[in-house]
């Protein structure tokens, strides 16, 4: 018994692992070990870790994911990346947050929407919904986002704008037509010119861009969202990893990237560094822009404890995604910490993507 449980970690070792047992321990070790067990295990096809702390950063890839550079779909970490081109037009002075939406998008009027603002869109306290009932329909239709955006302007709000928090997907949409409306710009193309490229973000695009299918990790689609397609075995040319889907480029969850350029981005709010958006932009976009008593959001991102792992400060700022994807950052430790998989985040409780990432806290929290 002895002999093959030596021959079995032997071959572990010959065929690559990220982590063999001849490798010395380190402070990220039980945070890749958490994805090296799920990805050994097929729980989840591929993963990346990416821990940038002060002045040290580890990167490790697991399963199909080919180097610590793959690119995964981000889902909902897209929308603060989205929300951060539309805030290089704000240090423009082309708008207010507290501007009404309408005076961009003169459709959207009637019902109370006249009163949302944009910062309502941005710290989903607008009373949209998180995505429109035809959603599956339009999908189904490879309909495009402006199709998206014009069924969105006619949606009923489910409260007074402001009264309440509720996540919404489609403020966000909306935020990023705001963005191409004013700089006459689609918002692939936008988010391109004004957050990837200054950031040096090589390994992203808002889509597919210059990319191929080929060249971007395939989601696992059992335990979806129902409105990624998540248990209908008909949604093969509308669910995440369709074609159309891939190269939609939808604000709310249609980008592509790689961990450590998550991490850039990120990196450019930890030190308001003033590469893409003003210092003040950027601290304003990580503070708590909702009234006490409603959750917690910045513009775009989550913020407060709530938004990284046990442990975090208060500080903390980031985003999830439904594709299996995290990131945050705690100024309070200097720490930034990107977990993209391929597993659905419903799929799984606890999720590997959440137990790395504490795992990661907790070392911190160590020293």
């Amino acid at each position: 018994m002895k002999r093959r449980t030596f021959l079995g970690t032997a071959l572990a070792f010959a065929a690559g692992s990220p982590l063999s047992f001849a490798q010395p321990r380190g402070r990220w070790t039980a945070a890749a070990e958490a994805l090296e067990k799920a990805t050994m295990a097929k729980q989840v096809d591929a993963a990346v870790l990416h821990v940038i702390q002060k002045k040290e950063s580890f990167t490790r890839h697991f399963g199909t994911a080919a180097s610590g550079d793959a690119m995964f779909l981000l889902g909902s970490v897209s929308k603060p990346i989205n929300v951060t081109a539309l805030m290089t037009l704000f240090d423009q002075g082309k708008f207010q947050l507290n501007d009404r939406v309408k005076k961009f998008l003169p459709a959207f009027t009637g019902d109370g929407r006249e009163a949302v603002t944009v910062r309502h869109l941005l710290t989903h306290t607008s009373g949209l919904p998180d995505q429109l009932a035809r959603n599956n329909e339009l999908r189904k239709q490879h309909a495009a986002l402006a199709d998206f955006a014009k069924e969105a302007m006619g949606t009923a709000l489910d409260f007074a704008p402001g009264t309440k928090y509720q996540y919404s997907s489609m403020g966000i949409l909306l935020a990023a037509r705001i963005a191409e409306e004013i700089s006459g710009t689609d918002i692939p193309t936008l988010v391109d010119r004004t957050v990837f490229q200054p950031l040096g973000m090589k390994h992203s695009a808002q889509g597919l861009g210059r990319f191929k299918l080929e060249d971007v990790v395939s989601c696992q689609t059992d335990g979806a969202a129902p409105e990624a397609g998540g248990g209908d075995p008909k949604a093969k040319e509308w669910d995440w990893n369709s074609p159309y889907w891939r190269k939609l480029g939808a604000p709310w969850g249609g980008t592509h990237a790689s961990a450590p350029d998550v991490a850039a981005f990120l990196g450019e709010f930890l030190g308001a560094r003033g590469k893409v958006v003003k210092p003040e932009t950027a601290k304003l976009m990580v503070g708590n822009q909702n009234p006490e008593g409603l959750a917690p959001r910045g513009l775009g991102f989550d913020v407060g404890k709530g938004a990284g792992s046990a442990g975090c400060s208060e500080k903390t700022f980031g985003h999830t995604g439904s594709t299996g994807t995290l990131c945050w950052a705690d100024p309070a430790s200097e720490t930034i910490c990107v977990v993209l998989t391929s597993l659905p985040s419903r799929a799984a409780k606890p999720h590997p993507r959440d137990i790395a990432a504490q795992r990661v806290a907790a070392a911190v929290a160590k020293g």
